[in-house]
């Protein structure tokens, strides 16, 4: 079970990937993702859950002059929720259908940070390095690599594509268990 805090942060977080999501159905899975968190919930606290965040600095209170009050989550907001984001991805293993799953990338220097934060997070989903920065899996992904692609501001740097076969065909199978 969530704490409030982590559904608050996570939901701040669906708002950022909601507006990096360049289709519909990336769309509707940020909003199928986000509204799961809040089942079977009691809302009651959030008053006080979003008091907290804003003294930990986690999310930045903001009221307009009108009294609209807008919160926004910090940098530091931004990695907290990622982290339990991170946390819950899970490439589901359903049957392979024969196709690999490529994951390429080169980025500058200056964008260490979320080029390290990408290297982890694939590597922690189960890809396979081939190559310094070419990662390979048998499992569909796009989705999930697409929101930390384009949470880290990525997506010049970063090819994703689709193989029907690979030289290392044997190697990978019997790497993934495949048969």
């Amino acid at each position: 079970m969530k704490s409030l805090s982590e559904k608050i942060l996570l939901s701040l977080l669906g708002g950022v990937a909601f507006g990096c999501s360049v289709t519909s159905k990336n769309q509707w899975y940020v909003i199928k993702t986000t509204a799961a968190l809040w089942q079977d919930s009691d809302v009651k606290n959030i008053a006080s859950g979003i008091r907290d965040l804003n003294r930990t600095k986690l999310i930045k209170r903001m009221k307009d002059k009108n009294g609209i009050c807008t919160i926004e989550l910090t940098n530091k907001g931004k990695l907290k929720a990622l982290n339990y984001y991170f946390r819950n991805i899970k490439i589901k293993k359903e049957k392979w259908d024969g196709k690999w799953r490529i994951l390429i990338f080169d980025v500058p220097e200056r964008l260490r940070k979320g080029r390290n934060a990408l290297r982890w997070e694939i590597k922690k989903l189960g890809f396979y390095e081939l190559q310094k920065s070419v990662f390979v899996i048998p499992y569909e992904c796009k989705e999930d690599i697409d929101f930390v692609v384009n949470f880290f501001e990525l997506e010049k740097y970063v090819n994703y594509g689709v193989l029907e076969s690979i030289d290392k065909d044997k190697q990978l199978r019997e790497y993934f268990e495949l048969n």
